[in-house]
């Protein structure tokens, strides 16, 4: 925890500690301030600086009494506050992958911003230390590799409140929100106590072998497999007996079950004789997961996980042929997604003046090379990351927290209304400063849009973590208007940072700010209106980019939604609709990535909610 560098927390009595000869003097100097303690029976000590105000830098001075040769200088060290960053991918999704990167990593000279990044790692039990990380200052060579989110977050408070920030950044990609909890509290649960019971059969063998196949895993996916990719994309190769499926789609619909592997497609295409002697361009969308493509035998692109990979690629002329041409494509099918995703006109090959569809059949096969081995994926278990990435932590003085995580739990939304407040609470309590605030990002909208008015998973989640509000000392970032239709990870992560930031300034720097969108508060049935009210309206309600309200629908006492229409009244939005006579609820952009629009007047995005408490998809 403790090096060069540091951000130590401002207006708080400062934590230090360590290990030593068991019964000795440990005396410590910070600036011009020195205090001791004295080491238990373990050769354990903590001590506790009294409050600073933000400023530095300073030299952290400890040593063994009796020992000088063991004193340790840590130098660079300020004072300001400190955020603990975690969550999954979205909130370790880096500067350098997030919008307009180029143009934020040569702007990003913050010397009083540093990140301490918690490398990756797994324990059966609570660990005193983490594997690896050091405080590194925001520049333009270390910020490439920051959270974008924590990043945005800590510049626009650096900036508001013109002090140092420190960010501990603990995160893990895919990881479900029981991994983060302690075993303790999880065994305080009937829904999770069978869950963290069942870690005490685990060995450390078992993460040793883990780690090899992860090894094996990505080997076999980066490189093809028995020299696979100099005869399958061949021409002339047989594909006689391969079964066709019809393009583009994605795996859940190929009807090969929950199939992990490399797959291989074929199209066998006719190009017109004016394409003769030209490049062209091939688009195949934008394919899930990892993949290579091949125009008659030659790559044309391969693409490396996390590489944000184009779609469109120039086929040279010299490859070319009159008449029947071969495009194949390898790819990894994992965690449930690859595939080429919909629309299909986005899937063709051209000049300037022709293109040609590659929507359709498509030939594909699964076993052409060896099977990927099995992962176990050990850091989404119970309270494995607690153990290894946030016991070490504690109680490293904090600000608060932020929060950017819930994709990995879509199936079970429901039970997040359990688990969420479990895991902040579980927090509080280890680290002993009260209700310290914790700040989180609600999920973005995502995956293709609705026709019709439906059930969702990760609607449900979104409601999950509205109700966390519940809790005292919490705040939400609503980006349900920002999100990507086909991409988990949402670029915009500036705008995720700067509204993560208001809930910041109200919550824990008691700033008068307009810190959230309108929020649900209330309806009334009038004859065939519903009556919504709303607080959080800010200098008042209104409407992005449309003449007219969309995302609302409306039921009656069938439970069947439809699409209703709506209009602002003061504070209150109207809803009816000609095919609801006696109207009881009404939903508001519920789904998956909904098209939505009510806002205030500050821009910020109205919370999903529904009036209804009917059971929901992920309700047992």
């Amino acid at each position: 925890m403790f090096g060069d560098n540091m951000v130590l927390q401002r207006s708080i009595n400062i934590p230090v500690w360590g290990n030593a000869t068991p019964g000795s003097l440990i005396v410590a100097t910070l600036g011009k301030v020195s205090t001791n303690a004295k080491t238990d029976k373990d050769g354990k000590w903590i001590l506790y600086f009294s409050k600073f105000g933000a400023g530095g830098p300073y030299d952290l001075k400890i040593s063994e009494s009796g020992k000088p040769y063991s004193a340790i200088k840590l130098t660079g060290i300020l004072i300001g506050d400190v955020w603990l960053a975690s969550g999954q991918s979205n909130m370790e999704w880096q500067v350098q992958q997030a919008r307009d990167a180029p143009n934020e990593i040569a702007k990003a000279d913050f010397p009083q911003i540093r990140f301490l990044m918690v490398e990756h790692d797994i324990k059966l039990t609570p660990q005193s230390d983490f594997l690896a990380g050091k405080w590194k200052l925001c520049d333009t060579n270390n910020v490439k590799q920051f959270s974008a989110v924590a990043y945005y977050f800590a510049r626009k408070i650096h900036k508001e409140q013109n002090v140092p920030i420190g960010i501990i950044q603990s995160t893990w990609g895919g990881t479900p929100i029981e991994s983060w909890t302690s075993r303790e509290m999880q065994l305080s649960s009937p829904a999770t106590k069978a869950k963290i019971l069942a870690n005490d059969t685990l060995v450390r063998n078992d993460f040793a072998k883990d780690s090899l196949n992860m090894i094996r895993f990505w080997d076999i996916v980066y490189h093809p497999q028995g020299n696979a990719d100099k005869t399958v994309p061949l021409p002339d190769y047989d594909d006689s007996g391969w079964p066709a499926v019809e393009m583009p789609r994605v795996i859940k619909d190929f009807g090969i079950g929950k199939y992990e592997g490399m797959m291989w497609l074929r199209k066998r295409i006719v190009l017109p004789r004016s394409f003769a002697g030209k490049n062209l361009v091939l688009n195949i969308g934008h394919p899930e997961m990892n993949y290579s493509l091949y125009f008659n035998g030659v790559e044309i692109c391969k693409t490396i996980w996390n590489s944000n990979p184009k779609q469109s690629y120039t086929i040279p002329a010299g490859l070319v042929k009159n008449g029947e041409n071969t495009v194949a494509i390898r790819m990894a099918m994992l965690w449930g997604g690859g595939g080429l995703n919909p629309p299909a006109e986005n899937i063709y090959i051209g000049d300037e003046n022709t293109k040609i569809s590659l929507a359709g059949k498509w030939l594909y096969k699964t076993n052409v090379e060896p099977a990927i081995p099995k992962i176990h994926n050990y850091q989404n278990y119970p309270a494995m990351l607690f153990n290894a990435m946030i016991n070490p932590l504690i109680p490293f003085g904090v600000k608060g927290f932020i929060w950017y995580q819930g994709e990995a739990n879509d199936t079970e939304a429901y039970l997040y209304r359990e688990l969420f407040p479990m895991l902040i609470n579980d927090w509080r309590i280890h680290w002993h400063h009260g209700n310290l605030p914790f700040l989180y990002v609600q999920l973005a909208n995502f995956k293709k849009e609705d026709p019709l008015p439906s059930e969702s998973e990760w609607a449900e989640l979104r409601e999950a973590q509205t109700l966390t509000l519940s809790q005292p000392n919490t705040g939400m970032a609503c980006i349900i208007d920002i999100g990507d239709a086909n991409s988990i990870h949402p670029t915009n992560k500036q705008e995720v940072g700067r509204r993560l930031a208001l809930t910041a300034e109200k919550k824990a720097y008691g700033k008068n700010v307009n810190a959230s969108g309108p929020m649900y508060k209330n309806f009334v049935v009038k004859g065939k209106d519903i009556i919504i009210s709303f607080t959080e309206t800010g200098l008042g309600l209104a409407i992005r980019n449309s003449a007219s309200l969309k995302g609302f629908s409306i039921a009656g006492d069938d439970k069947k939604f439809y699409w209703a229409s709506a209009r602002i009244k003061g504070d209150k939005v109207i809803v009816s609709s000609d095919k609801v006579n006696v109207p009881i609820a009404v939903r508001y952009a519920w789904a998956d990535n909904p098209v939505c629009n009510l806002v205030n007047k500050e821009g910020l995005p109205a919370v999903p909610f529904r009036t209804d408490g009917w059971k929901g998809i992920t309700q047992k």
